[in-house]
């Protein structure tokens, strides 16, 4: 467990993120030490400089003796004190002051010395760090003046040791942050996989679980879900469809077979032959047109139809099929009425055409003699709304949902041509064009509603 959460996408975000945060902070303490302890010794810096220019300046006025005679007074005001004072002849002999001897330090160029003295008032023994600036007055004598540097170490030693210790909690606390997000990535990604894997052994029902705070996880897991379940709607289509050729398609080819059998048999009776062979090549037209409506559905489910998308006028291509079917209603003498209102759409041109056909066949097939087909287009803020309404038996509410399924058939259908596959047909190219189709009671009759949504803006 621990492994995979070292080797998570989340864990090294994490530790790209505490490695800048790291380096921010570090910045920061920087900052904060040279604001501080960089302060205080500077201050220091300053405070020695100016007590070297006013004893200068005693030593001007005064001479040596009033000179050394300011520096002891100093020392005897604070015998115990932090300050550091020598003053010496040019051959560095001591003349007054707290040191018997000058440092043995190296010097910087401007003249400053760190060395170490020892406590005199303390452990004994006990070292402590002296800062001080090596100054030449006039005449070659040379005056050192100093501080005592164990209250600035002591700063400086708490300064660090807070900085280490808070940047020390702070990789802590982000490893542990680091840590803990993984762990929940994983847990979630963990869910993701052991669904995907019982999806694998065969369980198509499985659905990956949300939790319901709308986060990335979330909507990433309701996006596979739907998915899921379309691809359980495509395998569930494939195993209808499978199961619809076995039953649906039995019946055609075995009055085929049995056809072409008689016809073998016929003798020399080329009128029964002729009959027989016309039969059996209506009987192969039938089983074509199926498989065809086949393969037009499984194009317009599979997405490919859009690559065909262009701009159509709907009430056109309404039109063109309405005075397609008129004579076949004619025949049969019903009304076939259109109130078409101007609709353009971006889609394609042949499968909107054969859903609306598919729509007008069935409705004249249901409908009775002398009975009455309206197709209405209508179009609003929503969009375009296309109906096919008729006068027919209808379809009763429980089945509304079966007559989309490939090959399913009312009994009362049975007895007429077909396959089963128009309204799947109508389904397929609605969903392909993002619409919504709708089956409604007619009172009586049916009414069958694609409703397209409004065509985005450019």
């Amino acid at each position: 467990m621990k492994r995979g959460i070292l080797r998570t996408t989340t864990f090294r975000l994490a530790l790209g993120y505490l490695a800048l945060f790291g380096g921010s902070v570090a910045l920061l303490f920087g900052f904060l030490y040279w604001a501080t302890a960089g302060y205080m010794a500077r201050q220091m810096d300053e405070t020695i400089v100016a007590e070297i220019t006013g004893l200068a300046e005693q030593y001007r006025q005064t001479g040596i003796q009033g000179l050394a005679a300011v520096i002891r007074q100093r020392l005897a005001r604070d015998p115990a004190g932090s300050q550091v004072y020598l003053l010496t002849n040019p051959n560095f002999i001591p003349i007054v002051g707290n040191l018997d001897r000058w440092p043995n330090a190296p010097e910087s160029l401007d003249g400053w010395i760190e060395f170490e003295l020892q406590d005199q008032a303390g452990r004994a023994g006990e070292a402590y760090l002296a800062h001080a600036r090596h100054f030449v007055l006039a005449g070659g004598f040379h005056l050192l003046i100093g501080r005592d540097a164990r209250a600035l170490q002591q700063v400086q030693r708490v300064i660090l040791r807070s900085l280490a210790w808070g940047f020390a909690i702070t990789l802590a606390l982000g490893l542990l942050g680091g840590v803990l997000m993984s762990r929940a990535s994983l847990r979630r990604i963990e869910a993701i996989n052991r669904t995907t894997r019982e999806i694998i052994e065969g369980d198509l029902a499985r659905r990956i679980p949300t939790r319901g705070s709308d986060d990335d996880f979330d909507e990433l897991a309701q996006n596979l879900n739907a998915m899921l379940e379309r691809i359980e709607a495509l395998m569930e289509g494939i195993r209808h469809v499978s199961e619809g050729v076995a039953h649906d398609l039995r019946s055609p080819l075995t009055r085929l077979r049995h056809r072409l059998e008689t016809a073998r048999m016929a003798g020399r009776d080329p009128e029964e032959q002729r009959r027989l062979i016309e039969a059996s090549i209506a009987e192969a037209d039938t089983l074509l047109a199926t498989f065809n409506a086949l393969l037009r559905i499984a194009e317009a489910e599979s997405g490919r139809g859009r690559a065909g998308f262009a701009p159509v006028d709907l009430d056109v291509v309404a039109q063109d099929v309405i005075d397609l079917y008129e004579p076949v209603a004619q025949e049969k003498k019903q009304t076939l009425t259109a109130a078409l209102q101007p609709a353009r759409l971006v889609g394609d041109r042949h499968l909107l055409s054969q859903a609306l056909a598919n729509l007008l066949d069935n409705a004249i097939k249901c409908s009775p003699d002398g009975g009455r087909i309206d197709v209405t287009l209508s179009t609003g803020d929503a969009g375009a709304r296309l109906t096919v309404a008729d006068n027919g038996p209808g379809i009763p509410p429980e089945y509304r949902g079966k007559v989309l399924e490939r090959f399913f058939r009312l009994d009362p259908s049975r007895s007429t041509p077909g396959s089963g596959l128009g309204l799947s047909l109508v389904a397929a190219v609605a969903r392909l064009h993002d619409a919504t189709l709708t089956l409604d009671d007619n009172h009586p009759g049916l009414r069958i509603t694609i409703a397209f949504p409004q065509p985005k803006s450019a």
